[in-house]
Protein backbone atom coordinates (compact mmCIF):
# COMPACT_ATOMS: atom_id res chain seq x y z
CA UNK A 1 0.00 0.00 0.00
CA UNK A 2 1.53 3.62 -0.79
CA UNK A 3 1.95 6.25 1.91
CA UNK A 4 -0.99 8.45 -0.18
CA UNK A 5 -3.88 5.45 0.11
CA UNK A 6 -2.74 4.85 3.52
CA UNK A 7 -3.06 8.26 4.67
CA UNK A 8 -6.29 8.56 2.41
CA UNK A 9 -7.70 5.77 4.19
CA UNK A 10 -6.70 7.26 7.94
CA UNK A 11 -9.28 10.29 6.97
CA UNK A 12 -11.80 8.18 6.09
CA UNK A 13 -11.65 6.13 8.87
CA UNK A 14 -11.36 9.14 11.45
CA UNK A 15 -14.38 10.55 9.21
CA UNK A 16 -16.48 8.23 9.92
CA UNK A 17 -15.70 8.27 13.95
CA UNK A 18 -16.22 11.84 14.11
CA UNK A 19 -19.94 11.37 12.23
CA UNK A 20 -20.84 8.83 14.67
CA UNK A 21 -19.71 10.68 17.27
CA UNK A 22 -22.00 13.44 16.32
CA UNK A 23 -25.10 11.31 15.95
CA UNK A 24 -27.92 11.27 18.99
CA UNK A 25 -27.44 8.46 20.96
CA UNK A 26 -30.54 7.98 21.67
CA UNK A 27 -32.08 7.90 18.17
CA UNK A 28 -29.01 5.61 16.91
CA UNK A 29 -29.83 3.15 19.90
CA UNK A 30 -33.51 3.25 17.98
CA UNK A 31 -32.49 2.50 15.04
CA UNK A 32 -29.99 -0.50 15.93
CA UNK A 33 -32.52 -2.19 17.98
CA UNK A 34 -35.19 -1.77 15.17
CA UNK A 35 -32.58 -3.08 12.43
CA UNK A 36 -31.98 -5.85 15.44
CA UNK A 37 -35.84 -6.69 15.37
CA UNK A 38 -36.29 -6.67 11.67
CA UNK A 39 -33.47 -9.11 10.76
CA UNK A 40 -32.94 -11.41 13.77
CA UNK A 41 -36.07 -13.69 15.14
CA UNK A 42 -36.60 -13.10 18.99
CA UNK A 43 -35.26 -15.25 21.29
CA UNK A 44 -36.75 -17.59 23.22
CA UNK A 45 -35.34 -19.72 26.20
CA UNK A 46 -34.05 -23.22 24.61
CA UNK A 47 -36.17 -25.33 27.12
CA UNK A 48 -39.06 -23.70 25.67
CA UNK A 49 -38.70 -25.06 21.98
CA UNK A 50 -39.17 -28.00 20.42
CA UNK A 51 -37.28 -29.69 16.98
CA UNK A 52 -39.50 -30.01 14.38
CA UNK A 53 -38.62 -33.39 12.27
CA UNK A 54 -39.92 -34.78 9.26
CA UNK A 55 -43.16 -33.71 8.43
CA UNK A 56 -44.74 -30.08 9.98
CA UNK A 57 -47.98 -30.26 11.73
CA UNK A 58 -50.38 -27.73 12.86
CA UNK A 59 -48.75 -27.07 15.10
CA UNK A 60 -46.30 -25.05 13.27
CA UNK A 61 -47.20 -21.12 12.21
CA UNK A 62 -48.17 -20.84 8.46
CA UNK A 63 -44.21 -20.03 7.62
CA UNK A 64 -42.88 -22.58 9.51
CA UNK A 65 -41.52 -26.13 7.63
CA UNK A 66 -39.88 -29.33 8.57
CA UNK A 67 -36.54 -28.25 10.15
CA UNK A 68 -38.16 -25.41 11.98
CA UNK A 69 -38.16 -24.53 15.67
CA UNK A 70 -42.12 -24.56 17.42
CA UNK A 71 -42.56 -23.46 21.19
CA UNK A 72 -43.63 -26.14 23.40
CA UNK A 73 -46.00 -23.82 24.22
CA UNK A 74 -47.64 -24.16 20.93
CA UNK A 75 -47.19 -28.12 21.28
CA UNK A 76 -49.68 -27.71 24.80
CA UNK A 77 -52.16 -25.79 22.82
CA UNK A 78 -52.39 -27.82 19.88
CA UNK A 79 -52.85 -31.00 21.94
CA UNK A 80 -54.93 -29.13 24.64
CA UNK A 81 -57.40 -28.37 21.31
CA UNK A 82 -57.11 -31.96 19.71
CA UNK A 83 -57.93 -33.55 23.30
CA UNK A 84 -60.13 -31.71 24.52
CA UNK A 85 -63.06 -34.01 25.10
CA UNK A 86 -60.51 -36.33 26.78
CA UNK A 87 -59.56 -33.14 29.04
CA UNK A 88 -63.42 -32.63 30.45
CA UNK A 89 -63.99 -36.12 30.70
CA UNK A 90 -60.90 -36.16 33.53
CA UNK A 91 -58.95 -39.06 31.44
CA UNK A 92 -56.26 -36.74 30.29
CA UNK A 93 -53.83 -33.50 31.89
CA UNK A 94 -51.67 -31.83 30.03
CA UNK A 95 -49.07 -29.84 31.41
CA UNK A 96 -45.48 -27.98 30.99
CA UNK A 97 -42.87 -28.34 33.68
CA UNK A 98 -38.82 -28.51 33.51
CA UNK A 99 -38.39 -31.57 31.07
CA UNK A 100 -41.23 -30.41 28.25
CA UNK A 101 -44.77 -31.05 27.68
CA UNK A 102 -46.25 -33.68 29.97
CA UNK A 103 -49.55 -35.67 28.96
CA UNK A 104 -50.92 -38.09 31.73
CA UNK A 105 -53.35 -40.78 31.16
CA UNK A 106 -55.05 -42.14 33.81
CA UNK A 107 -55.38 -45.62 34.55
CA UNK A 108 -59.44 -45.35 34.44
CA UNK A 109 -60.79 -45.85 31.04
CA UNK A 110 -57.20 -46.83 29.76
CA UNK A 111 -56.26 -49.50 31.67
CA UNK A 112 -58.44 -52.46 33.28
CA UNK A 113 -57.44 -52.52 36.99
CA UNK A 114 -54.37 -54.72 38.03
CA UNK A 115 -53.94 -54.46 33.78
CA UNK A 116 -51.61 -53.51 31.19
CA UNK A 117 -53.65 -54.19 28.24
CA UNK A 118 -54.81 -51.23 26.33
CA UNK A 119 -58.34 -50.75 25.59
CA UNK A 120 -59.96 -49.60 22.64
CA UNK A 121 -60.69 -46.01 24.30
CA UNK A 122 -56.63 -45.89 24.98
CA UNK A 123 -55.65 -46.77 21.37
CA UNK A 124 -58.28 -44.20 19.90
CA UNK A 125 -56.38 -41.89 22.68
CA UNK A 126 -52.77 -42.97 21.87
CA UNK A 127 -53.59 -42.50 17.64
CA UNK A 128 -54.59 -38.86 18.82
CA UNK A 129 -51.50 -38.09 20.62
CA UNK A 130 -49.33 -40.07 17.64
CA UNK A 131 -50.68 -37.49 14.87
CA UNK A 132 -49.30 -34.69 16.99
CA UNK A 133 -46.02 -36.61 17.79
CA UNK A 134 -44.72 -38.22 14.43
CA UNK A 135 -44.60 -34.38 13.19
CA UNK A 136 -41.92 -33.49 16.19
CA UNK A 137 -38.31 -34.89 16.53
CA UNK A 138 -38.40 -34.30 19.89
CA UNK A 139 -37.14 -38.05 22.16
CA UNK A 140 -40.10 -39.11 24.34
CA UNK A 141 -40.05 -40.59 27.23
CA UNK A 142 -43.47 -42.60 28.32
CA UNK A 143 -43.53 -43.33 32.11
CA UNK A 144 -45.88 -46.08 33.80
CA UNK A 145 -46.94 -44.92 37.17
CA UNK A 146 -49.28 -46.77 39.84
CA UNK A 147 -50.66 -46.04 43.39
CA UNK A 148 -49.29 -47.09 46.49
CA UNK A 149 -51.15 -50.14 47.49
CA UNK A 150 -49.00 -53.50 46.21
CA UNK A 151 -49.97 -55.75 43.67
CA UNK A 152 -49.05 -59.24 43.52
CA UNK A 153 -51.26 -61.28 40.79
CA UNK A 154 -50.29 -64.59 38.33
CA UNK A 155 -48.72 -61.64 35.54
CA UNK A 156 -47.14 -58.93 37.92
CA UNK A 157 -45.36 -59.25 41.15
CA UNK A 158 -45.19 -56.08 41.95
CA UNK A 159 -45.79 -52.61 41.12
CA UNK A 160 -42.60 -51.96 39.29
CA UNK A 161 -43.53 -54.78 37.20
CA UNK A 162 -46.74 -53.48 36.22
CA UNK A 163 -45.90 -49.55 35.95
CA UNK A 164 -42.95 -50.78 33.06
CA UNK A 165 -45.10 -53.42 31.18
CA UNK A 166 -47.92 -50.70 30.84
CA UNK A 167 -45.56 -48.03 29.41
CA UNK A 168 -43.65 -50.54 27.10
CA UNK A 169 -47.10 -51.15 26.01
CA UNK A 170 -47.90 -47.65 25.03
CA UNK A 171 -44.46 -47.51 23.51
CA UNK A 172 -45.45 -50.66 20.92
CA UNK A 173 -48.70 -49.18 20.17
CA UNK A 174 -47.29 -45.43 18.94
CA UNK A 175 -44.43 -47.49 17.22
CA UNK A 176 -46.85 -49.74 15.88
CA UNK A 177 -49.88 -47.66 14.83
CA UNK A 178 -48.25 -44.55 14.58
CA UNK A 179 -45.11 -44.85 13.21
CA UNK A 180 -42.94 -42.89 15.63
CA UNK A 181 -39.30 -43.30 14.93
CA UNK A 182 -37.87 -45.94 17.25
CA UNK A 183 -34.80 -44.22 17.99
CA UNK A 184 -36.80 -41.18 19.74
CA UNK A 185 -38.91 -43.52 22.37
CA UNK A 186 -37.71 -44.54 25.92
CA UNK A 187 -39.80 -46.69 28.52
CA UNK A 188 -39.43 -46.21 32.28
CA UNK A 189 -42.23 -47.92 35.40
CA UNK A 190 -42.12 -46.10 38.72
CA UNK A 191 -44.34 -48.03 40.37
CA UNK A 192 -45.93 -45.70 43.13
CA UNK A 193 -42.52 -43.98 43.90
CA UNK A 194 -43.14 -41.01 41.91
CA UNK A 195 -47.05 -40.27 42.57
CA UNK A 196 -48.48 -36.75 41.38
CA UNK A 197 -50.44 -35.93 44.60
CA UNK A 198 -50.20 -38.12 47.72
CA UNK A 199 -52.05 -41.06 48.42
CA UNK A 200 -54.33 -40.43 51.24
CA UNK A 201 -57.34 -40.86 49.56
CA UNK A 202 -59.09 -43.08 46.77
CA UNK A 203 -59.57 -39.76 44.38
CA UNK A 204 -55.69 -39.02 44.82
CA UNK A 205 -54.85 -43.09 44.39
CA UNK A 206 -57.12 -42.80 41.37
CA UNK A 207 -54.71 -39.79 39.95
CA UNK A 208 -51.74 -41.17 40.41
CA UNK A 209 -52.35 -44.48 38.48
CA UNK A 210 -51.15 -43.27 35.04
CA UNK A 211 -49.22 -43.34 32.44
CA UNK A 212 -46.81 -40.00 31.84
CA UNK A 213 -46.05 -38.86 27.73
CA UNK A 214 -43.01 -36.76 28.38
CA UNK A 215 -42.50 -34.53 25.16
CA UNK A 216 -38.73 -33.68 26.16
CA UNK A 217 -37.03 -29.98 25.47
CA UNK A 218 -34.22 -30.00 23.39
CA UNK A 219 -31.88 -29.56 26.29
CA UNK A 220 -33.46 -32.61 28.64
CA UNK A 221 -33.75 -35.18 25.89
CA UNK A 222 -30.03 -34.42 25.10
CA UNK A 223 -29.03 -34.99 28.77
CA UNK A 224 -31.31 -37.93 28.84
CA UNK A 225 -29.61 -39.49 25.90
CA UNK A 226 -26.97 -42.91 26.74
CA UNK A 227 -23.73 -42.19 26.08
CA UNK A 228 -22.81 -43.57 22.60
CA UNK A 229 -20.51 -46.77 22.56
CA UNK A 230 -17.09 -46.55 20.67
Amino acid sequence: MSYADFITLMFAVFATLYAISTVDAQKLHSMVESTQQAFEPKASNASDQILVGRKPEAILSKNAGPGAEVGLADLQRELTKRLAKEISEQRVEIEKDRRGVVISIREAGSFAVGSADLSGDARSLLLKIGTVLVGIGNQLLVEGHTDDIPIHTARFASNWELSTTRATNVIAFLLDRAKLPSDHVSAAGYAEHHPKVVNSSDANRTRNRRVDLIILNPATGVVDEPGQGS
